[in-house]
């Protein structure tokens, strides 16, 4: 756990503040201001988020980002019911795709999460409606950098108890907090007032039985 800098925000020529991570690339201003934070019930936007954090472990969220767009190619746009038909060949010709991380363990770990991915979707009627269970009740953001939380574990130890891989509470904590689970901007920021209207307006998946074939 560490202290938020002193200087946390930063505030450009135009008088916009924003969070300190994201000043020096275009892109990652970009995905600052439109996309992290901004809660998302998409399936296939959440599947991609969560193999993406998984292939980002032991790199920087900018070397996946200059990236993604490689990614969504390889993965057909994260459709996890095509990734779950990949095989052995697959995953040599993604071993060979230099536009993406070639590591064999994530690319394995994918195809295996969207297989788990369908599993959930037959049980609660979506990968949403599953994943927004584990949104924290309270609104209190801590005052340090947190790596993990008690959501971010129990989470965790839901996808790993079906069999999901690549998922630690650290790498989950990171998808919460880009898929709008939680606002981590700093207040102050410009785009915190922006991300917590859209969680007010945003309606809550809920779980059902209706399963794959209504989808």
């Amino acid at each position: 756990m560490a202290d938020i800098p002193h200087k946390p925000l930063h505030t450009d020529n135009h008088g916009v503040a924003r969070c300190w991570w994201c000043i020096g690339d275009p892109l990652y201003l970009d995905y600052h201001d439109n996309e992290w934070g901004f809660p998302v019930a998409d399936d296939f936007r959440l599947f991609e988020k969560i193999c993406l954090e998984g292939f980002q472990a032991g790199l920087s969220w900018l070397t996946i980002l200059r990236k993604r767009e490689n990614f969504r190619r390889a993965f057909k746009k994260f459709d996890f019911f095509k990734v779950a038909r990949f095989n052995r060949r697959s995953v040599e010709r993604l071993l060979g795709n230099a536009g993406i991380v070639r590591h064999r363990g994530k690319i394995e770990s994918t195809i295996n999460n969207a297989k788990r991915a369908i599993e959930v979707v037959e049980k609660y009627g979506s990968l949403a409606a599953f994943v927004w269970q584990f949104e924290p009740r309270s609104t209190n953001r801590p005052k340090k950098i947190v790596s993990e939380t008690r959501e971010s574990r129990d989470f965790s130890k839901a996808l790993k108890s079906r069999g999901w891989t690549f998922v630690g509470p650290t790498t989950i904590y990171a998808f919460m907090q880009a898929m709008g689970m939680v606002n981590d901007h700093v207040e102050g920021c410009d785009t915190h007032a922006k991300v917590e209207a859209a969680r007010r307006a945003f309606k809550r998946p809920r779980c059902s039985r209706i399963g794959r074939r209504a989808l």
